[in-house]
């Protein structure tokens, strides 16, 4: 997918970033959901690239990467 196909796929999206985020312009991606998958940016680059994923695959990594358990 191209920018601009990737910008048509997700027009009128509400883009959000963790409230963990901090206001000092760190690294931080931003999520928006549709209604079968969640896309992923850079918060930085928010005309770049767009990682589309489903909302079961999301679910997975979001458990996996705010689990307790540390490797």
């Amino acid at each position: 997918m191209n920018n601009a196909e990737s910008s048509t796929v997700t027009s009128g999206l509400a883009w959000f970033k963790s409230s963990h985020s901090g206001t000092e312009g760190g690294e931080c991606v931003e999520v928006a959901t549709g209604t079968a998958v969640v896309h992923v940016r850079d918060s930085k680059a928010a005309a770049g690239p767009i990682v589309t994923v489903s909302r079961d695959a999301w679910a997975g990594f979001v458990g996996l990467a705010s689990s307790e358990r540390r490797v």
